[in-house]
């Protein structure tokens, strides 16, 4: 039985959970005035380091210093930190242009605080993953790996896709591998749960191991997920599962 190749287009909507929590706190969620200030801080740190220096010139440097301290601070979070926080919403809303357009609003990620590239590079290997370039998004995720994920379910999430990115190039080795290592890491919700234990059911599947993929089968519909897509492939594996031996 085939690997499944929509798998790859729910997971990338899924695994943005994870990122979520991370950039957004609870405290903050909600706060439209803090993601206004961060949409616009680079223009605001542009007016500030102008005022800094009409007001040098005027008054002198200690006269303007809390606004080259302000501008400093702007370019340096604008840079350093970037504008990630503000893809909760369009995410919540399904808004995926919004989200590629704050993405492409980072004009230098090499710049980011570690942590913060190392998710900015997952965001854009989910993103690419749902345009179905899987090339893209392999090296994106590999790049987040390399970087250190910022908390353990999103390192399981990454390598969670990177199985089965190569699962659906036909390596079934690489892909059985990184799906092991995602479950081992932790994954974030139920829905990206099923997406591995399904993955495993159809590899032991191929490999004609019935047993093993009949318990991973199992694991998988006891978590009842609900994502239409997910939903369909146990429906499909269903099938046929209960005519295989062991």
């Amino acid at each position: 039985m085939a690997f499944s190749y929509h798998f790859a287009k729910v997971s990338a909507k899924i695994f943005f959970l994870p990122y979520l929590v991370y950039l957004c706190s609870p405290i903050l969620k909600n706060m439209k005035f803090y993601n206004i200030l961060i949409k616009y801080r680079f223009y605001l740190s542009i007016v500030a380091l102008i005022l800094a220096i009409i007001v040098n010139i005027n008054a002198g440097f200690w006269a303007s210093f809390i606004l080259y301290f302000l501008a400093v601070i702007g370019f340096a979070s604008h840079f350093f930190i970037g504008p990630l926080r503000l893809i909760q919403e369009p995410m919540e809303k399904g808004n995926i242009e919004e989200v590629k357009k704050i993405m492409d609003s980072i004009w230098f990620p090499n710049l980011l605080y570690t942590p913060i590239r190392s998710t900015y590079y997952t965001l854009k290997g989910n993103l690419a993953m749902m345009n179905q370039d899987y090339d893209a998004a392999e090296k994106h995720m590999k790049k987040s790996l390399d970087l250190g994920s910022p908390m353990p379910e999103a390192e399981g999430a990454n390598k969670l896709q990177l199985g089965m990115m190569a699962l659906q190039k036909g390596d079934m080795k690489t892909g059985e591998s990184y799906v092991r290592q995602a479950i081992r890491a932790g994954i974030p919700d139920k829905e990206s749960q099923a997406v591995a234990f399904l993955s495993m059911c159809q590899i032991f599947m191929n490999k004609r191991e019935f047993r093993a993929a009949k318990d991973y089968f199992r694991k998988a519909k006891a978590l009842k997920p609900t994502t239409k897509q997910v939903v369909e492939q146990i429906k499909e594996i269903e099938k046929y599962i209960s005519r295989m031996p062991g």
